[in-house]
């Protein structure tokens, strides 16, 4: 393993800065017969409820230029499942197993952040503020600074680990819900979730996905992503995490250069199941080609 690529994040060593996105990996397992996940500096798991959830109806994925749309659901059999099935197979991987945490309320959200508190291989979690809040209405938590603040800082009550924010982009201005959630005392920030799309048949006359909506993501998110990273890395403290189309190394490093401290692969890992090794053997190549000791040296440069 390449001593040059370990990575800080906060409290939290990586052995590199490559992580997979949650949703896109199911728990590491699906990934360990085409290469050892292990190497990776860190695997967030698919997000994880209070209790059950079945998902949307079918169909619930879409192929559009240059991505995908989807509308799974959060579809996970619920934090009890997960810590007594799930947790006892993941726990001896030798990599940061980082739980994403998803909610409907507060409520929900503190079960979830304290059934996962109390598992000892899980060093972080990563709070999905992207969720509708069913006691306001509906209303997205991470859209607003106010809910945003108010539904993180009850987290940091309850979870004493790594506490990373994962923000959506479908807000005006994403600085300020950064600022607030680092106000609230999250660790890290993670970004982008997709955004919101819609793809139609023309044939049928019909939307493509059940929900009519669902989220984007893949390769043409990819310039917005850069510029939501960019922004938010210039106007907090902390560590910011970044995600949208990330396919090849090059990808990777651009994030690195708008100021992530590491980042996600997502879509791309539905392609290409060894992208995440590959990611990791060019952040190396790319150290050796320009003679950089860390990727410190270029970190927020942009």
């Amino acid at each position: 393993m390449d001593k040059r690529l370990e990575t800080k994040l906060g409290n939290v060593i990586l052995k590199n800065p490559v992580m997979t996105a949650s949703g896109t990996f199911g728990y590491g397992e699906e990934f360990n017969d085409f290469y050892d996940v292990s190497m990776l500096g860190g695997i967030v798991v698919k997000g994880t409820t209070g209790s059950l959830r079945e998902g949307n109806d079918a169909p619930r994925m879409a192929k559009t230029p240059s991505g995908m749309l989807n509308a799974v659901g959060l579809q996970n059999k619920g934090v009890k499942y997960f810590c007594t099935e799930i947790y006892p197979r993941i726990k001896s991987f030798n990599t940061n197993m980082i739980v994403n945490v998803s909610g409907s309320c507060i409520e929900e959200y503190e079960d979830v952040a304290s059934q996962i508190n109390a598992l000892d291989n899980i060093p972080a979690i990563e709070l999905n503020i992207s969720c509708p809040n069913v006691k306001k209405g509906g209303m997205t938590f991470g859209t607003n600074p106010h809910s945003a603040y108010e539904v993180v800082s009850h987290i940091r009550k309850v979870y004493n680990k790594h506490l990373m924010v994962k923000l959506t982009p479908n807000v005006t201005s994403v600085v300020e819900i950064a600022a607030a959630v680092e106000d609230a005392g999250a660790d890290s920030i993670s970004l982008i979730n997709t955004l919101l799309g819609l793809a139609v048949d023309s044939e049928s006359r019909k939307a493509l996905l059940s929900t009519i909506t669902g989220g984007l993501s893949g390769a043409a998110v990819k310039p917005i992503a850069l510029r939501c990273v960019w922004q938010v890395a210039n106007a907090v403290k902390i560590p910011v995490v970044g995600l949208g189309g990330i396919y090849s190394a090059q990808d990777a490093v651009e994030f690195i250069l708008c100021g992530a401290t590491a980042i996600q692969i997502g879509t791309a890992n539905f392609i290409n199941p060894l992208v995440g090794k590959q990611v990791i053997e060019g952040l190396s190549e790319y150290l050796d080609r320009h003679n950089l000791s860390n990727f410190d040296e270029i970190r927020g440069c942009i």
